[in-house]
């Protein structure tokens, strides 16, 4: 049986769809920063259709591509819209940079962020009621929307199967830097808002998920991860709680995740 979060939901998706879904599929929980993934959906959706580029130079931050800011590599305060390191030096992660990300975006294709997403993602993934405040860690839905948008992560319909391929790849590979909630990892892979396993330790997924596995967590105590090398085809997990990430999170998740 699939475990779920006491008042919560999870799921468990293979080959890109979701056969099993546990606990209460009607209510919105808060997502937090698994928000991120949606974010840089978007952003990416934008460079494929010429909007912006991943080499883009973001205003005032010199040396500072819109590649950088997905991937925590801007060197950005943590909540804040300031520089703290040099570019490609340092993994800092940020909620400043997905404002800063989707602030680009929203200049280039002269209309509100959250209104480019909807149209570009949520809607047509079905996902229109997942309510939307902010780029960084402001989105609320169902556990089916996180399994319907994690089905699209495995088998994409509205991205390149190349484009995702590339975001979920680790950029600036070498880079150091802490995950919250589970310290400093040397190295700290990270893709264009998806977190990589690689070889960090501890970590947040099962003992048998490979290094390519990625993904994301949230402070709500949301996580959605995809592990392209589980099984046939591949393999996903996400879950959603009412309870905030804690203690219980670092022992649940991995044992749903490395349950047969």
């Amino acid at each position: 049986m699939l475990w779920r979060p006491e008042g919560g939901a999870s799921a468990r998706l293979v080959a890109g769809v979701a056969p099993e879904i546990a606990g209460d599929r009607l209510a919105h929980f808060r997502w937090a920063s698994v928000t991120k993934l949606l974010t840089a959906y978007g952003c990416l959706i934008a460079v494929e259709e010429g909007i912006v580029r991943l080499t883009d130079e973001v205003v005032s931050l010199e040396g500072v591509t819109l590649a950088h800011l997905l991937s925590h590599a801007g060197g950005i305060a943590f909540d804040e819209p300031t520089p703290v390191a040099a570019p490609g030096t340092q993994r800092l992660y940020s909620n400043a940079s997905f404002r800063i990300a989707a602030a680009h975006v929203e200049r280039n294709a002269g209309m509100a962020f959250s209104e480019y997403l909807r149209g570009g993602v949520l809607e047509p993934l079905g996902m229109g009621s997942v309510e939307w405040s902010d780029p960084a860690a402001g989105a609320a839905g169902t556990i089916d929307h996180l399994a319907t948008f994690a089905a699209e992560l495995m088998s994409p319909t509205l991205l390149g199967a190349e484009t995702v391929q590339d975001a979920t790849r680790a950029w600036w590979p070498e880079l150091d830097g802490f995950v919250p909630g589970f310290g400093m990892q040397r190295p700290c892979p990270w893709g264009l808002g998806f977190e990589i396993k690689g070889s960090k330790q501890p970590h947040w997924t099962g003992s048998t998920n490979s290094a390519q596995t990625f993904g994301h967590f949230g402070q709500s105590g949301a996580m959605l991860a995809i592990d392209p090398l589980r099984g046939e085809a591949g393999a996903g997990w996400c879950s959603l709680s009412p309870d905030p990430f804690g203690p219980w999170a670092k022992r649940a998740w991995p044992n749903m995740i490395d349950a047969p």
